[in-house]
């Protein structure tokens, strides 16, 4: 099954990293740098890049991020935009989670789950910030290269008979 493949998954990291690579050089002219500038059609261009993310080794982020570069969003402004998109996602995903096993929720759980999630909200904050400023000064080939070695170890792994599981 693919969604159990670690083939699959090292396969896309690989393909991932590639594109990462050159994705400065095929979207040198970017023509839209705010936010107010992004119609309903180009977020909806970008939200089916988001699917592609269903695909086990592809990235959300940098699929949205190559989206929103693909629609003439400057770099910045499509890492945030790709931030932005998560929130409801993740809302969503959260939710559904929640509804699963609402029946073995307490108070308790309940305070915790508030209280992480406010930490993580501002601790998401200054990652970001800080992802996006390393994003703009270097751009996204130190990920490309990254995402090349994890998966090309992975391959390796595999082939040297390590056995690893998808959980």
């Amino acid at each position: 099954m693919m969604l159990e493949s670690v083939a699959v998954v090292a396969l896309f990291l690989v393909l991932g990293g590639i594109v990462l690579i050159f994705i400065d050089r095929w979207f040198q002219n970017p023509q839209i740098h705010e936010e107010k500038e992004i119609s309903y059609q180009k977020s909806f261009a970008i939200g089916f890049f988001q699917c592609m993310a269903l695909i086990p080794g592809v990235s959300r982020s940098a699929a949205t991020i190559i989206g929103g570069m693909s629609q003439k969003l400057s770099r910045k402004l499509a890492a945030e935009f790709s931030f932005f998109l998560a929130v409801p996602t993740m809302f969503a995903a959260s939710l559904y989670k929640l509804y699963k096993g609402y029946h073995l929720i307490t108070i308790a759980d309940v305070e915790i789950l508030i209280i992480g999630n406010v930490v993580a909200f501002l601790v998401g904050m200054v990652a970001i910030k800080f992802f996006i400023k390393f994003l703009t000064k270097y751009g996204f080939k130190v990920f490309g290269y990254y995402r090349i070695i994890l998966g090309i170890t992975l391959l390796i792994l595999m082939y040297l008979g390590v056995d690893l599981k998808i959980n």
